[in-house]
C-alpha cells in the first residue's frame, strides 16, 4: 500500500491500488486494525475514481464537433 496521498493519484494508479486493498481484505491477511486502515484507504480510492471517471464523462460530454461531425476540441465545462 502505498503513502502516496489519494488526491495526487491518476485514476489508474488509485484503481491500481484499490484492487490490492480488495484482495487484502478478502484473503483476510491482515490483522484488524490493519484491514481498518486498508478499508478507509479504499474508500478514499473508490471516491477518486468515482471523480476521475466522472471528469472524463463531463469532458466527452462537452466534445465540439465540426461541420461534418468531426471532434475539433473541447468546451469548457462551464460553458453555457
Amino acid at each position: 500500500m502505498s503513502d502516496r496521498p489519494v488526491a495526487e493519484m491518476s485514476f489508474e494508479d488509485a484503481l491500481r491500488e484499490l484492487e490490492e486493498v480488495v484482495g487484502k481484505l478478502e484473503r483476510g491477511e491482515v490483522p484488524l486494525d490493519e484491514s481498518i486502515a486498508l478499508y478507509e484507504r479504499g474508500a478514499k480510492l473508490r471516491k477518486r475514481c468515482e471523480a476521475k471517471l466522472q471528469e472524463a464523462e463531463e469532458k466527452v460530454a462537452k466534445l465540439t464537433l465540426d461541420g461534418d461531425g468531426t471532434p475539433t476540441g473541447t468546451e469548457p465545462l462551464d460553458a453555457g
